[in-house]
């Protein structure tokens, strides 16, 4: 079950990502690089109101591009623990000003803590949305592409070419793997069947993947030497043109950070809570 679900996540994303919208017809380099500044702006401020209004406008985005806010935050949700299990320690490690004591003397909540711990959420909060955006309306061979064409090195820009079409080559070998088990009514969750017995059946699935990556790897390598390909050989790449929509885009997204910035600067002491400095 939970790999039919991994399976189809994968094939739903790539589908939502080649759709028809305003931010979806974007070019790959422009969806990048405004990805990447919102991104920065976003955690090298201290000031709260700079990730609410980012949030507030990557919405907007989410809006023009016909995304559904419902699908999108379940995947922004999948990925808040990697960051969300760091930050909720950040209450209780930093010195200042104790707001609640514990049951126990090392068990408190500073002031300092709690702010430095909302910041992080809401930088966390903005990265998430922004990669969930830019994986939604950007097909992962558009944004390797994009990486291509920004400078990125020749040797990684090959590693993740390949590494690209061999996730659907995986995707489609575990869904062969999966019907093959369903077809002998074999559930590795079944609570029926000795554990013992399903492990070890799961670990011979686990063996033929790696045994099939190796094969198709092997395949893929003969194809490539036997069309004389080499570390010299020109990765091709279509030729795409940067027009008025992508100028208005990264427009906005620049005049929006120099705002906040000029609002930061000038009239922080205006914005209540919102305008304090809260790193440590």
């Amino acid at each position: 079950m939970v790999d039919k679900m991994a399976i189809e996540q994968v094939r739903s994303l790539e589908f939502i990502a080649s759709r028809d919208s305003i931010i979806h017809n974007l070019e790959g380099r422009v969806k990048l690089v405004a990805i990447l500044l919102i991104i920065l702006f976003t955690v090298f401020s201290d000031r709260l109101i700079v990730p609410i209004v980012l949030e507030c406008f990557l919405l907007i985005v989410m809006y023009l591009a016909e995304l559904s806010f419902k699908e999108s935050f379940k995947r922004v949700l999948l990925l808040l623990p990697f960051g969300g299990f760091v930050i909720a320690f950040q209450p209780f490690i930093h010195p200042g000003n104790i707001i609640w004591q514990g049951p126990y003397s090392w068990l408190f909540i500073t002031d300092t803590g709690l702010n430095w711990t909302v910041l992080l959420f809401a930088r966390l909060l903005v990265c998430l949305t922004a990669i969930v955006i830019l994986s939604s309306t950007s097909p992962m061979q558009e944004v390797v592409q994009s990486f291509r064409k920004l400078g990125m090195p020749r040797d990684l820009a090959m590693i993740l070419t390949i590494m690209v079409r061999f996730l659907f080559i995986f995707v489609d070998e575990l869904r062969d793997i999966r019907q093959s088990m369903t077809s002998r009514n074999f559930d590795p969750f079944n609570d029926k069947i000795s554990y013992k017995w399903r492990v070890k059946q799961v670990g011979y699935s686990i063996a033929m993947m790696f045994l099939k990556a190796y094969e198709k790897g092997e395949t893929i390598y003969l194809s490539m030497a036997s069309r004389c390909f080499s570390d010299n050989s020109n990765l091709y790449h279509a030729k795409t043109i940067i027009g008025k929509s992508e100028y208005i885009y990264l427009a906005v997204i620049i005049a929006i950070i120099i705002l906040l910035e000029l609002l930061v600067l000038f009239y922080s002491g205006n914005l209540a809570y919102l305008g304090v400095s809260l790193s440590l």
